[in-house]
């Protein structure tokens, strides 16, 4: 864990905060009164008197994954003699791109090929939170998750999967709206089979 991340045990657990913003909230809403000024805007007029608190309070939940170890949010795993394709598909998301902070968004399909070793299936949704919810690239999201399965199940194999539309790249810049990023991570024998990785693919458009 970074130093100085606040680490909250995501068992059993449905919300977690930036314990960072908790701590700095006054700070954090100056900043944004400020900003406010500084692009024209009339940071006393009535409909922005609390935007300040409301952005902070946004940037708790948003920024949530600072403040948990991704890899422990899998919790316990199990031992099962299963070695057949497990998926788990269409896990929204909601992401901060690094480069321009703006939103993007999408779906995870995640799958795994167990080697003995199981783990719940809402902790892949909870994995796919802890990774999304701080400042991102779709790329590193993609790797972190598979990285991760791969570590802590050790599995035959894993392929992940992610669809992400960027506001980055639709509301600014070339302004494409509509667009979409399609990144995949590959690990273990998915790497070695083209069927394996047919097969996945196929079930995750069903």
């Amino acid at each position: 864990m970074p130093p100085g991340e606040a680490f909250i045990d995501m068992a059993g657990v449905k919300e977690y905060a930036n314990r960072h913003v908790q701590e700095n909230r006054a700070e954090l809403e100056r900043i944004v009164r400020e900003m406010l000024r500084l692009i024209g805007e009339d940071p006393d007029r009535e409909g922005l008197l609390e935007t300040p608190a409301r952005v902070v309070r946004m940037f708790e939940e948003i920024f949530a994954g600072y403040s948990v170890d991704p890899g422990d949010v899998l919790g316990v795993t199990f031992d099962e003699q299963h070695e057949e394709l497990v998926i788990v598909k269409d896990i929204v998301y909601y992401s901060q791109c690094e480069h321009h902070l703006a939103p993007f968004f999408g779906k995870v399909h995640i799958g795994y090929l167990p080697s003995g070793k199981i783990v719940g299936l809402s902790k892949l949704a909870r994995l796919v939170d802890a990774v999304t919810r701080r400042l991102q690239v779709q790329e590193r999201i993609t790797s972190q998750i598979a990285d991760i399965l791969e570590e802590r199940l050790h599995p035959h194999g894993v392929m992940v999967v992610v669809e992400g539309e960027h506001l980055c790249m639709c509301a600014r810049g070339v302004k494409k709206p509509g667009s979409k990023t399609v990144t995949s991570a590959i690990r273990g024998e998915f790497r070695e089979s083209a069927a394996l990785r047919d097969e996945f693919l196929r079930l995750i458009r069903m």
